[in-house]
């Protein structure tokens, strides 16, 4: 009977261990949560999306960034309605570092980033979800499964349409 409970409480202990993701910023963590508001003042969280996500860190006044958008603005356009083997669609979270909602707006409408999740809190550098993130340059992104773990990160160009094709059903 000892051997039974024994038995039982390691794989308890075993079961509870392994379900555990570590929350964390590095490819196989469970990215940190993020919520903020959007250019209308509605509020998103990063965990609402439950799709594969990119979460494209971004701002109107950087020039790689908006040399970039046309790639990611590609890549969402393509791969939004597939399904995939660790999740169903493709959405991009955007986080701005700008500092002005007009700026923001104004470049969300020019670089026709169509996608509904857009968040910012508008304080530049000093931004609360680019600390999050250990964001020190933009672009940055993380590619996350439809569970919220990181698969990828700092896809840009190319490599981001080569990493959403291999995980095409």
């Amino acid at each position: 009977m000892k051997k039974i409970v024994l038995a039982l409480s390691v794989l308890v202990f075993v079961t509870v261990i392994s379900a555990a993701q570590p929350i964390g910023i590095g490819i196989g963590n469970k990215a940190p949560e993020l919520t903020g508001k959007s250019p209308s003042g509605e509020t998103f969280k990063l965990s609402d999306t439950k799709k594969l996500v990119l979460l494209d860190f971004w701002a109107a006044w950087c020039a790689p960034c908006r040399r970039e958008n046309p790639n990611v603005v590609a890549a969402y356009n393509k791969f939004k309605d597939k399904k995939f083997t660790n999740g169903k669609g493709f959405a991009v979270f955007g986080v701005s570092l700008d500092r002005t909602e007009a700026d923001w707006k104004k470049a969300i409408e020019k670089d026709k980033l169509s996608w509904p999740y857009h968040i910012s809190d508008l304080q530049y550098w000093n931004s609360k979800h680019a600390a999050i993130y250990g964001v020190r340059s933009i672009p940055t992104n993380f590619l996350l499964d439809e569970n919220g773990v990181i698969i990828g990160r700092n896809l840009k160009g190319p490599a981001l349409e080569a990493e959403l094709q291999k995980y095409l059903k």
